[in-house]
């Protein structure tokens, strides 16, 4: 069993029976006290952040994920379908296993699926994916200077806010961290 020492970046554990994924950590020492080991990590399935204190040398669970490279299919009610694109095999992934990520993939897109033992637990995506707006308000040419936003919906469904100057059919660059506009793609 790892120890907090083996903590990193990116690594996945089991923390009170749950899959997280540590975004940040950082060690602490002070005057006195032991060394402490602070960490902020996001629950897989849900995508909550969470912070959390471990003494240093506590004992952590370190979960094996293996990554497979599948292409997204179609979406089947609550559900997506994915193909192996090895082996062609099809495997059906519930909508709320994948959290926030669902609303960033497109049809035909080849992503990793990342599987506990031959369970899907996650989806990894690109940081920035490139979506093309199919539903907002007609744009305001010259409107870029003020800063004010409106709600445009894209090709995957999703809603997010974009500047007034943004038209149907301008493709945009989307921040899959945060869902935020970023840029237009040209």
């Amino acid at each position: 069993m790892a120890t907090t020492a083996d903590i990193r970046n990116g690594l996945v554990i089991n923390f009170n029976g749950e899959l997280v994924r540590i975004i940040e950590f950082q060690h602490l020492k002070y005057g006195r006290g032991g060394a402490r080991v602070w960490t902020k990590f996001k629950k897989i399935k849900t995508g909550q952040v969470i912070e959390n204190t471990f003494r240093s040398g506590e004992r952590i669970e370190i979960v094996r994920l293996e990554a497979r490279e599948m292409q997204y299919l179609y979406r089947d009610g609550d559900n997506l379908v994915f193909m192996n694109t090895e082996n062609f095999e099809q495997i059906v992934i519930p909508a709320d296993t994948l959290g926030d990520n669902v609303h960033f993939i497109k049809e035909n897109e080849t992503v990793k699926v990342m599987f506990q033992d031959e369970t899907p637990v996650d989806v990894e995506i690109p940081v920035f994916v490139n979506l093309k707006i199919v539903e907002t308000e007609p744009g305001i040419k010259g409107d870029t200077v003020t800063g004010a936003t409106k709600p445009a919906v894209l090709e995957t469904g999703f809603t997010l806010q974009v500047p007034l100057f943004l038209n149907v059919g301008d493709v945009i660059r989307v921040d899959t961290r945060t869902g935020e506009y970023c840029e237009r793609i040209k």
